[in-house]
């Protein structure tokens, strides 16, 4: 029994035990009761409750280590990443480097240009180019044809160059040597007038293991792309110079064992080589110089092309991708991209020597993505601050004429926006989706 005085209080020692009880018992009690909401909000099992670890961060997983890289390829984070470090580059990018926006002109002579590399989702983007943008006069796609009519309003003039709105006209798969030299003539041809224009040329990019493995399965199914005519100089390669890798009308059935086998299968390094200018190391000419200096001159000239592009998206980032094309030319996307984690490339299950021989064929390939992402994610980050900046300024113009109006500012701001004025997080759920296609069927050309 506790001592109690004439007063009617409790013993000074026996009332501070009871205060101290009281201290320990309530963190308790709320340690408990966090615990059992927690198992009603995220039980066992459930995927819904996601926590951003230093490990989440760095893309870690409980995958094997094999399955991990395959998926991580895929895995693209949410847009708002406020609170999130700035990024560190292994590259020395400038502002000017960093800040993608153009003045298109879709009424005027404008025309943007899309390089479509094989295998990097460059299918399913071109499918948004001409069926996602809203437009004050969109592109017309009729069931049953594979070309839709993009033309300017009030004009009858593409403003856009690609397989989906004026055809292969510069050949199958056109890289960068070939374009360039080709679409201002089409272009002119089509335009009795001739004006003056900009050609703004854009891409997709895909992680290269990915990207060579698709590639395979691919040609596996039947394609060739044999009518590309891999134009540089005025001229094709001839058959010593190029060489196929099958006898026969196709490669159907081939191994990847073969497959990574053939000297000059152009799969190896795809991305660098349909990105730099050819002319510059003899085009298909390997004996113009050595090795080693043909190597530097088009991985040199492939990144610089990209970096002045005047935009380029990942295959792995879908959401970036279409942020960063809307910020890029002012247009925006009616539908939300989706992001895709299951491909072909990414159900093979390949061993640490094959990854690593698949590597070597693709080290240019491996070099340029990795330059290409760094800048990517340093657009996106630039960007993302640039627009933060932009709706904090507006908010502070709204302020100020509210004031000056003699109303008050309202106390509830809508959903929409952040505390530190950055702009609201849509989710998944708020936005319409559409379909990846990377498992198209084979179009033999």
């Amino acid at each position: 029994m506790p001592t109690i005085y004439r007063n009617g209080m409790k013993d000074p020692i026996e009332m501070m035990d009871d205060r101290s009880s009281k201290l320990i018992l309530v963190p308790i009690l709320a340690v408990l009761f966090v615990m059992i909401g927690y198992q009603y909000i995220c039980p066992a099992g459930s995927n819904s409750c996601h926590f951003k670890s230093e490990e989440r961060l760095r893309g870690v997983s409980l995958l094997p280590s094999s399955d991990q890289d395959q998926d991580d390829f895929y895995r693209d984070q949410d847009l708002d990443e406020d609170g999130a470090p700035k990024l560190p580059s292994k590259f020395n990018f400038t502002e000017r480097d960093l800040d993608r926006h153009v003045e298109f002109n879709i009424k005027g002579d404008d025309v943007i240009v899309f390089l479509h590399i094989q295998k990097t989702g460059g299918t399913t983007f071109g499918r948004h180019l001409v069926r996602n943008i809203r437009l004050e006069q969109p592109c017309d796609c009729k069931p049953g044809q594979k070309k839709c009519t993009c033309h300017r309003p009030g004009k009858e003039e593409s403003w856009l160059f690609s397989r989906f709105s004026t055809g292969w006209s510069c050949g199958l798969h056109a890289d960068w040597t070939e374009l360039t030299n080709c679409v201002p003539v089409i272009m002119d041809k089509k335009d009795a007038q001739r004006n003056r224009r900009n050609f703004y040329y854009i891409t997709m990019l895909r992680d290269p293991v990915s990207r060579y493995l698709s590639e395979w399965k691919h040609v596996q199914r039947g394609a060739t792309w044999k009518t590309a005519l891999h134009m540089c100089d005025g001229r094709s390669p001839t058959q010593d110079e190029l060489p196929t890798c099958y006898s026969g009308d196709d490669w159907s059935g081939v191994t990847l064992k073969d497959f990574t086998n053939c000297p000059s299968n152009l799969a190896n390094n795809r991305q660098v080589r349909m990105l730099a200018d050819l002319s510059l190391v003899g085009c298909y000419n390997l004996s113009s110089m050595n090795e080693s200096q043909r190597n530097h001159i088009l991985l040199s000239s492939a990144m610089s092309n990209l970096k002045n592009m005047a935009f380029y998206g990942l295959t792995e980032f879908q959401r970036k991708t279409q942020y960063l094309f809307e910020r890029t030319f002012s247009l925006r996307f009616i539908a939300a991209f989706t992001q895709i984690n299951s491909t072909r490339a990414a159900n093979v299950d390949l061993s640490e020597a094959v990854r690593r021989r698949i590597e070597e064929l693709n080290f240019l390939d491996v070099q340029l993505y990795e330059y290409a992402k760094d800048l990517f994610l340093q657009r996106f980050q630039f960007s993302r601050q640039r627009e933060h900046q932009e709706v904090r300024l507006k908010r502070r113009e709204e302020r100020r004429w509210l004031r000056e109006q003699g109303r008050p500012w309202p106390s509830k701001r809508k959903a929409s926006g952040n505390r530190d004025g950055g702009v609201g997080k849509e989710t998944d759920s708020d936005l319409p989706t559409t379909t990846e296609d990377y498992t198209s069927q084979v179009a033999r050309w």
